[in-house]
């Protein structure tokens, strides 16, 4: 056989172990992280939970988060950008584990899926939420594809602060208050900051070949030593924001293990030799940004 029919029957007999190098399970504590916290600092102090819409906008995110992940496993093989020899994790199309238009069908239908829940969303919290689905679905869907890849531009982890944090916080507030205070920035702030880090370890790590392929990510124009400063800005900035380490209350000590972590993982990435060292770092970050989430939630439940 073939390498070319080897691949062709891998497609053709392609099951859940094939499916899930294209989702990526493990960057859904991305989207899980916001819708969370945004629930819970809207939830507190209010007579009751509104549990439905809770849960539709967590399905939908991560219905979205899906969506982008298989839309990018197909569109970067396509484009030539992503190959077996990447240094990142292994993408589906590129091993030719499923075929790419069977990926992009299914970017497709998790889309559709955000969609249907987001309908439900909009009935609920009104045209505010309407504006922040659509612009949601856009954005994943041009993440990777589009004239204009944002995936390719110097805009991912602007892009990324603002809908995993700003707009997936504030979202989810909005869901439980129907209004915005400003109380809900700073939390939503430094969430939006740790999910761009992962950005910033993906697009360090891949400097050199997404260089050859054309793209002008901030890591492509920027020295490492600047991609190592904005990593570690990134982790550590987001404790001096009001409202988040320090407040009213006085210091919120749930956040100190968080704040040690964030350190230890600022210092690994000066350490760390270029190349595939660096997924070990890029997975601690977005665990370490679902952790943020989790502390955050405890200490507001314990009226901190």
């Amino acid at each position: 056989m073939t390498d070319t029919e080897g691949r062709a029957a891998a497609r053709h007999g392609a099951g859940l172990k094939a499916w899930l190098p294209a989702i990526r399970p493990k960057t859904l504590g991305l989207s899980v992280s916001p819708v969370l916290l945004g629930t819970v600092l809207g939830a507190t102090g209010q007579p009751e939970w509104h549990w439905l819409p809770a849960l539709a906008a967590l399905l939908a995110a991560m219905a979205i988060q899906v969506g982008t992940n298989l839309h990018n496993d197909a569109a970067d093989y396509l484009k030539g950008t992503d190959t077996p020899d990447r240094l990142g994790p292994s993408r589906a199309s590129a091993l030719g584990l499923i075929d790419p238009q069977r990926v992009k069908q299914a970017a497709l239908a998790a889309f559709t899926v955000a969609f249907l829940l987001g309908i439900y969303l909009v009935v609920w919290g009104g045209w505010p939420i309407l504006l922040l689905g659509v612009a949601s679905l856009l954005a994943g869907s041009a993440y990777s594809g589009g004239p204009w890849p944002i995936s390719e531009s110097p805009l991912g982890e602007m892009f990324v602060w603002m809908f995993f944090g700003l707009g997936a916080v504030g979202g989810s507030y909005y869901l439980q208050t129907g209004r915005l205070d400003v109380e809900v920035l700073p939390p939503a702030a430094a969430l939006g900051s740790f999910a761009a880090a992962v950005l910033v370890v993906n697009n360090y790590r891949d400097r050199y070949t997404d260089a050859q392929a054309g793209r002008k990510t901030l890591a492509v124009l920027m020295s490492p030593a600047a991609s190592c400063l904005e990593y570690s800005l990134l982790m550590l900035t987001p404790f001096l924001l009001p409202g988040v380490l320090w407040r009213e209350q006085g210091i919120a000590w749930l956040l100190l293990p968080a704040l040690a972590a964030a350190l230890y993982l600022s210092s690994r990435i000066w350490r760390l030799p270029h190349g595939r060292e660096l997924n070990g770092l890029l997975a601690a970050t977005a665990r370490f940004q679902l952790l943020f989430s989790l502390l955050f939630c405890v200490q507001l439940f314990l009226g901190g």
